[in-house]
């Protein structure tokens, strides 16, 4: 069985840094490729900036962030690694030309997990002789912070190979979900694309301003998606009938609802609509500083449940 331990992160991007920069807290060595000259100064930077938070989340105790070194191409990357991470720009001749790079370069074993987001596994996979290695590793960012994995195969797959990945997500820390058919988008970048669908339109049709609306998500819904999915909370909105007293108490009111949402398209005046409204809501405050902001609230959030999630 191919040894886990050592790990390859193909693309340094946000994405890419922040995968590694999880990796290297569960304990692995992980080797970095990116064509860019300044990758490497930028990794690094990116796991000093994360561990803190990885720390406070009890994720670095196995942890060296010294076991990083960066190879000088695809290839000399994934030469010996168990596991590969793949995150380079979501193009189709871009992801087929390093899959062909290093195929031959791959230990027996090896899985290859894309991060890819817009892409399906049938389209990646042909850029491989054999795609047997390949899964779909999709996370949710930033990776290091935010548990979630949804992991796919299909029949061309190798047998073991989604499990294997799944259970190397969860050595890691991760919370893995299977995807078990092909869509655009996965599975949570459809949840919340259909939740932004409706945030917009109700900020292009005047019903509240962007800042309040982001305000009625993370003050209502938003706290409650955080402890359990819809369906769950639903079957806990009718007491002891559970879900199926709930559906038959409201489904001429979700039946309305549904029939009555909007389907903004998003042009670029509605783009710059959205941005100053965003502008007006964050007060001016930068990128960096709502990252930070918001990387403070998940690791608070993370503290908080994991007592209770250790109890399930």
């Amino acid at each position: 069985m191919t040894d886990l331990s050592q790990v390859a992160v193909l693309g340094a991007g946000v994405i890419g840094a922040s995968w590694a920069a999880l990796f290297l807290a569960s304990g692995r060595s992980v080797t970095v490729f990116d064509p860019s000259e300044t990758a490497a100064a930028e990794v690094r930077a990116y796991v000093d900036r994360a561990w803190p938070a990885m720390e406070a989340l009890g994720l670095t105790e196995q942890g060296d962030r010294t076991a990083l070194r960066f190879a000088g191409s695809a290839a000399q990357a994934v030469e010996g690694a168990g596991f590969v991470q793949e995150n380079v720009p979501e193009r189709l001749p871009i992801k087929h030309a390093v899959y062909a790079e290093i195929e031959p370069c791959l230990a027996h074993g090896a899985v290859v997990a894309s991060s890819a987001s817009g892409l399906m596994l049938g389209q990646m996979q042909a850029g491989w002789r054999d795609p047997a290695p390949l899964v779909l590793g999709h996370p949710f960012n930033p990776p290091h912070l935010i548990p979630l994995v949804e992991v796919m195969g299909n029949a061309r797959t190798g047998e073991g190979i989604v499990a294997r990945a799944e259970a190397f997500y969860e050595s890691c820390g991760k919370v893995t979900i299977r995807v078990q058919r092909e869509v655009p988008g996965h599975v949570a970048n459809r949840l919340q694309a259909a939740v932004w669908r409706e945030a917009i339109h109700l900020a292009q049709t005047g019903v509240a301003s962007v800042g309040d609306i982001d305000k009625a998500m993370w003050a209502g819904p938003g706290l409650r998606w955080a402890a359990m999915g819809p369906t769950t909370l639903f079957g806990l909105g009718a007491g002891a009938g559970g879900l199926a007293a709930f559906c038959d108490h409201f489904s001429d009111t979700f039946n309305g609802w549904w029939a009555d949402l909007g389907e903004p398209e998003l042009t670029p005046e509605l783009a710059e609509m959205l941005i100053a409204g965003l502008d007006e809501a964050t007060g001016g405050r930068s990128v960096e500083e709502q990252s930070a902001r918001r990387d403070a609230m998940i690791v608070a959030m993370q503290q908080a449940l994991a007592k209770l999630r250790a109890a399930d």
